[in-house]
């Protein structure tokens, strides 16, 4: 049995319309992960759903919606775009499904998942639109406790802290926190957006997954560095 949950997100990103409508339909690895749409309606995604899906609306710069199978329904997700000078208001809609014996669980990590994943794009826009990266990810059985711990990180760190990631192997990392919650931590370097996602919350595995837009570590290295360092 699946439940329908439909989540809501709206806020202001520091970029174009045009850049935020790039952001999302031609460079979703610059703040998510790699997601490819044909450029029309009925044209098809992939990445984004495990089957594939369809893009449903297609108004460039306004208004984009695609659509595909999952679990017993669909999943939807659209995004509607409005000027606001050079800033875009963003109104996202998330419709789907979710199995009704975990229904709460997911659907609080659904919620807490897209307010991350849009103060990303967010991050992308204003700091980064346009540019390629290399995304790089990585995930273990560990706490995100432990991951902060083993990055050098103080007991508590809030948004607009500068910090110095120091992970054993790796290359250190200079940065300002962008965001922190007991689940997720979010740090913009110069040429970088370091992603943890703190997914022990839900019993589920650690994930990091960063975007390097000047090269770094590889996903092979922050695996390595999960499975040693932190496990």
């Amino acid at each position: 049995m699946s439940r329908a949950i439909e989540v809501r997100w709206q806020g202001e990103l520091e970029g174009t319309p045009e850049q935020v409508w790039e952001a999302i339909t031609v460079r979703a690895d610059g703040w998510l992960w790699k997601i490819d749409y044909e450029p029309r309606v009925g044209g098809s995604e992939t990445g984004l759903t495990p089957s594939g899906g369809t893009v449903t609306v297609w108004e460039p710069h306004c208004h984009f919606t695609t659509r595909g199978p999952d679990l017993d329904g669909f999943n939807q997700l659209d995004f509607v775009l409005e000027p606001r000078g050079q800033k875009t208001l963003l109104t996202y809609t998330h419709n789907g499904v979710l199995p009704d014996d975990d229904y709460d669980v997911q659907a609080d990590a659904c919620r807490q998942h897209t307010a991350f994943y849009n103060h990303s794009l967010g991050q992308y826009v204003r700091h980064f639109a346009g540019r390629r990266c290399d995304y790089v990810t990585a995930e273990a059985e560990v706490s995100l406790a432990a991951v902060r711990a083993a990055l050098g990180l103080p007991g508590e760190v809030t948004a607009g802290d500068r910090v110095r990631l120091t992970p054993a192997g790796l290359t250190p990392i200079d940065g300002v926190v962008d965001y922190a919650t007991p689940a997720f931590l979010g740090v913009t370097s110069g040429d970088a957006l370091y992603r943890f996602y703190g997914r022990d919350v839900w019993g589920w595995p650690v994930g990091v997954a960063h975007h390097l837009f000047a090269g770094g570590d590889s996903s092979a290295d922050w695996n390595a560095w999960l499975v040693k360092e932190v496990a």
